[in-house]
């Protein structure tokens, strides 16, 4: 019973962390230039790698389902099995885990390394509260700039999807563009920004959480950046299930 009780130790703790850094959306004082900065870490600093993985995973796509799509004759459904794949699934799926990768493990080893080096105790005694001014704006700005950088995976994985199939199934750019674009509804556009939002929201905190729990030195901060990125990525892909399955039924 010992681990379930651990179990539901962290899930209590991990809440209580999320319920507290949203609840000082609503506090003074806000900390905007701490949040504009980690905007600028998070967004700026991760664009070059979404854009080759959106780009690289369109053309994927399009090279691996030229095949099938031929045995049926319908090589011109290209563009909008490309399409719904990004912005239903893959974008928002791959950016999330991307973030989590490069963002994640930096949130956790940032915050561990200032635990261990006793820096937010220092800051609890000069009366600074540490979710506040270190937890808040890093969830903020996740779940802020996710999205965007899932918009641009998936405008990218488009590009890359056309690129593919211009030049070896010799399919028409109008034809592409043009079953892409109609192909996407309102539900998923939807769908696609609202993914993202939970996934960044996710990322964030698990960072935050992992970083503010570490002990033992360098050796702990590694093993909190470990568990940070391994924990978000298995959260993401739990809860793009239950997410796809809410989509789905409120689709038909």
């Amino acid at each position: 019973m010992q681990p379930l009780y651990r179990a539901l130790q962290e899930i209590q703790d991990f809440t209580l962390l999320a319920v507290k850094s949203i609840s000082n959306l609503f506090k003074t004082p806000r900390y905007f230039q701490d949040t504009f900065q980690q905007m600028d870490a998070i967004g700026v600093s991760s664009l070059s790698i979404i854009i080759l993985t959106g780009f690289f995973t369109g053309g994927v796509l399009a090279l691996q389902s030229s095949k099938s799509l031929q045995s049926f004759g319908a090589v011109n459904l290209t563009g909008q099995l490309v399409a719904l794949s990004l912005i239903r699934e893959l974008g928002p799926v791959l950016t999330a885990l991307m973030i989590a990768g490069r963002v994640g493990s930096g949130i956790a080893s940032e915050l561990g390394s200032m635990i261990v080096t006793e820096q937010i105790d220092a800051m609890r005694a000069l009366g600074t509260d540490p979710t506040k001014k270190l937890v808040t704006p890093r969830m903020v700005a996740c779940t802020t700039m996710v999205p965007l950088l899932t918009v641009m995976a998936d405008l990218f994985g488009l590009i890359g999807g056309w690129i593919v199939a211009f030049y070896t199934l010799r399919l028409n750019t109008n034809l592409y563009w043009s079953t892409a674009l109609r192909s996407i509804e309102y539900i998923d556009a939807l769908e696609g920004l609202l993914k993202p939002i939970v996934f960044g929201f996710i990322v964030g905190m698990i960072g935050c959480y992992f970083g503010l729990r570490t002990t033992g030195g360098t050796r702990g901060v590694g093993e909190s950046t470990t568990q940070a990125v391994v924990f978000a990525s298995i959260t993401v892909i739990v809860c793009d299930f239950f997410l796809s399955k809410i989509i789905l039924e409120l689709r038909f």
